[in-house]
């Protein structure tokens, strides 16, 4: 009789353990997380415009804010005045003798030519008169000397042209004028960059969450002025135990619901978390690892990224 009670017990016992054991959840709460996009100038200076506000939806490349740019507009002139003066020596080495001067020395090559051309019309009539013994033979000779006289005066002539039409600098002194030219092109280039740090754009479509300055105050170099949210930053975050963190793996889809957020949303988990973390925090011991949990982020799609906002509880269902 007593085996008998005994056995009774032990099965009443074990099934009200087994009824005081939790069932497996059947979702897991989280939250939405905002990763932001801080826009700030390398270059300090007082804040000359705010072209938005917070809560305001951006375009990409759409206007921010711009800070002072007297300085970064004035090294900008130079450079480009540098550049010019540059360009300007380079073009008057690889040019020539001025207008006036190459037409002198063309004028010359032309008359050189037709004195060359009368010398060889001359040497001809001579030698038919030689021939028909009207002229003494050292006639002859003369307007041959006077031919070849004006031949090298021709060649002379031309000569003296092809170098007036080279430039007037030499070859190392109009390759150190072009490495003056690109110096001056990349000093503008850096002039450039400079003045549009101070004049920064919305690098992609976004929400303005926040801005940290109103027009006036002076801005430290690298310190935020605009506080972006693009969609595709929005992320949840949610926790799983020890238990059901095999089963979740990157790339699965669950779904997310919250207050105010309609229809569920289906979310993509992007991240597992390869460590764990106590809630709340105890000291690590065997009876304890029910209270292990993994972190696990998801990102929605763009379009339902919208819908969600930083720090909102969701419930995430597998």
């Amino acid at each position: 009789m007593r085996n008998a009670l005994f056995y009774c017990l032990f099965i009443l016992l074990s099934v009200a353990a087994a009824g005081c054991r939790p069932s497996p959840p059947s979702g897991y709460q989280g939250y939405a997380e905002g990763e932001f996009v801080l826009v700030a100038s390398p270059y300090a200076g007082v804040l000359e415009s705010l072209h938005v506000s917070r809560g305001q939806e951006v375009a990409a490349a759409a206007p921010l804010f711009s800070l002072e740019q007297g300085n970064e507009t004035a090294g900008r002139r130079e450079a480009e005045e540098r550049l010019h003066a540059a360009q300007a020596k380079l073009d008057n080495l690889r040019k020539g003798l001025r207008a006036p001067e190459l037409e002198a020395r063309q004028a010359e090559a032309k008359a050189a030519e037709a004195a060359r051309q009368l010398s060889a019309s001359q040497l001809q009539r001579d030698e038919r008169l030689f021939a028909d013994g009207f002229i003494a033979s050292s006639r002859l000779d003369e307007a041959r000397a006077n031919l070849k006289r004006d031949l090298a005066r021709l060649e002379q002539a031309q000569a003296q042209l092809r170098q007036a039409r080279q430039s007037v600098g030499r070859a190392g002194e109009v390759a150190a004028a072009e490495g003056d030219v690109n110096a001056a092109r990349a000093v503008l280039a850096q002039a450039d960059w400079r003045l549009a740090q101070k004049a920064l754009r919305a690098p992609q479509a976004a929400l303005v969450h926040d801005t940290f300055y109103v027009p006036g105050e002076w801005v430290p170099a690298g310190r935020p002025v605009v506080s972006l949210l693009p969609p595709g930053n929005i992320k949840l975050r949610f926790f799983v135990s020890e238990a059901a963190v095999g089963a979740v793996r990157v790339g699965q889809k669950v779904s997310a619901t919250c207050d105010g957020c309609g229809a569920p949303i289906a979310v993509t988990v992007s991240y597992v978390s390869p460590q764990f973390e106590f809630t709340p925090p105890i000291l690590y011991s065997r009876d304890a690892r029910a209270k292990l949990v993994f972190m696990v982020e998801a990102r929605p799609a763009v379009g339902d990224a919208p819908r969600l906002k930083p720090g909102q509880p969701v419930d995430i269902t597998p």
